[in-house]
């Protein structure tokens, strides 16, 4: 007798183990939504010259998903951008950012000849409307909040 009630105990702790899985077992649904990551955060890059000029700009339009991918090929990450620009024709580029204190990065240099004279050129970074950062020189120019 004292067999069949351990049994019978057994048999009803299992049951309620398994109906309170089923009963609180979330169902996975195919459109749930993605994990929400970090907020965004508008990054707008100014590239202009003193003279009119052809030049190469390199600008981060991306958050590398981990440093090492960045590392590996930071071309993929930083496009370039062969444009004509001058004082009253900026380059002017909007990216959002998930960490623009690490990733936002625009630089400028010539596009001709390294023998040819430079006019001088100039860049500029805003962060969700501030300017953080602004540069100059006569070859070239980089604007980023992070020491590189």
């Amino acid at each position: 007798m004292r067999h069949l009630t351990s049994r019978a105990l057994t048999i009803a702790t299992a049951a309620t183990l398994a109906a309170g899985a089923i009963a609180t077992a979330a169902p996975a649904f195919a459109d749930d939504p993605e994990p929400v990551g970090p907020p965004l955060r508008h990054v707008q890059y100014t590239v202009t010259a003193d003279a009119p000029y052809w030049a190469h700009i390199y600008y981060r339009d991306t958050d590398p998903v981990q440093f090492s991918d960045y590392s590996h090929n930071p071309y993929e990450f930083s496009p370039r951008a062969d444009v004509d620009i001058a004082p009253d024709k900026p380059w002017v580029f909007d990216a959002m950012l998930a960490d623009p204190d690490l990733w936002a990065m625009v630089l400028v240099q010539s596009g001709e000849s390294p023998n040819f004279p430079t006019p001088g050129f100039n860049c500029k970074l805003a962060v969700d409307g501030v300017v953080v950062k602004t540069n100059s020189g006569p070859k070239g120019a980089l604007c980023s909040i992070r020491n590189w």
